[in-house]
């Protein structure tokens, strides 16, 4: 009777688990607690040019050449996302149009004309498209020290 009653236990415990979340962390660790509202942010990056920050959105693309970097879409604003110090890369293929959640700086910024023939030819463009790049752009660019993309 007592090998029933395990036998039963073991079979219910497994057939309530749930599927865990299955997601790749880049960087430093980081939770989805606290995250903010992109459209709140974006207003105050307009005031205080830097804030600390965590927001979600779908991802683009990222470097082919070394994962670098990647661009986000959030709230129809593309963010261009690089990461602290180098210390970690993305995939370079496979993860546009995943769920992505950033934590970091987020800033106003202008792109160099060299900076954007470079993310050019990161992201293999042909040198006719490099050569149309003739002035420099302000985007909203984010330094991120943590990455979660959910797979």
């Amino acid at each position: 009777m007592k090998y029933y009653f395990f036998t039963f236990f073991f079979i219910s415990l497994f057939s309530f688990s749930q599927e865990l979340d299955s997601s790749s962390f880049f960087g430093k660790r980081i939770d989805y607690f606290d995250v903010k509202d992109y459209d709140v942010i974006k207003n105050k990056i307009l005031e205080l040019k830097s804030t600390d920050v965590k927001i979600q959105g779908k991802i683009l693309s990222s470097c082919p050449m070394k994962g670098c970097w990647m661009k986000m879409n959030v709230n129809n604003d593309t963010i261009l996302v690089r990461f602290k110090d180098y210390g970690f890369f993305v995939p370079k293929n496979g993860i546009e149009g995943k769920s992505s959640l950033i934590n970091g700086k987020i800033s106003i910024d202008t792109l160099s004309i060299d900076q954007l023939k470079h993310y050019a030819e990161d992201a293999g463009k042909t040198k006719a498209e490099i050569a149309l790049i003739n002035e420099p752009e302000i985007t909203i660019s984010f330094l991120a020290d943590g990455v979660i993309i959910k797979d």
